[in-house]
């Protein structure tokens, strides 16, 4: 199981923190984390409910974690493992993770895929998504899986979709020549975008695209 300490950092100071993996008596907090990350417009609908946390800790609990400041469940990450093939790469979030239920978790899989990502808005300045990325990292090592693979998100697309493809604005971003909230942390996340991927999931921001990003494990 996970278990790692650390020091975030408010500005210039040091707070400690957690991450682990979740467990059932973490469930009614892990939702009400959700409802403060998605709020409306948000429909409550795509939160995690009870069932589907119960399908995580069951299914992978090693891809299960949720990170702690002084005592409080600050976000949390869920992953399963897959089979990649790199020359299909189009996908819908509901296809590839059960609409969330992880039921498609191939134990024998190749790679981990980032099933969700959230965290409190109180604690967004602290950097804990990017280390709740990398805690996944050390999972994909830990597992001697070939690479950790999501769909991130493009909230500032809409904006320039008038103008030009989402392949375009993936690639401005990457050059930084633009910048999204998403892709841009991803990228310092030590992400690398693989492509586009249209009908991701229904997200008015994105125009329903993704940026299909990969972190391939050195070791592998």
């Amino acid at each position: 199981m996970y278990y790692k300490t650390f020091y975030a950092f408010d500005l210039k100071t040091p707070v400690p923190a957690i991450i682990r993996n979740y467990t059932e008596q973490d469930f009614a907090e892990l939702i009400l984390v959700q409802s403060e990350a998605f709020p409306p417009p948000y429909s409550s609908e795509l939160w995690w409910n009870r069932e589907q946390l119960r399908n995580h800790i069951s299914l992978f609990p090693e891809g299960a974690l949720c990170v702690e400041v002084n005592g409080e469940l600050a976000g949390s990450v869920t992953g399963l493992k897959i089979d990649f093939n790199p020359a299909d790469i189009a996908h819908t979030w509901s296809k590839v993770t059960a609409d969330g239920y992880i039921t498609t978790h191939e134990p024998d899989g190749d790679t981990l895929y980032i099933a969700d990502l959230c965290v409190r808005p109180k604690y967004r300045k602290l950097g804990l998504g990017k280390e709740l990325v990398q805690s996944l990292y050390h999972v994909v090592v830990e597992q001697k899986l070939e690479r950790l693979l999501g769909a991130g998100r493009m909230p500032g697309y809409y904006k320039q979709a008038f103008q030009m493809s989402a392949e375009q604005y993936l690639e401005r971003v990457v050059t930084g020549e633009l910048v999204d909230p998403v892709i841009s942390f991803l990228l310092r996340c030590g992400r690398i975008p693989l492509g586009v991927i249209a009908n991701y999931l229904e997200d008015e921001e994105s125009c329903n695209y993704a940026a299909l990003m990969e972190w391939h494990n050195p070791f592998y």
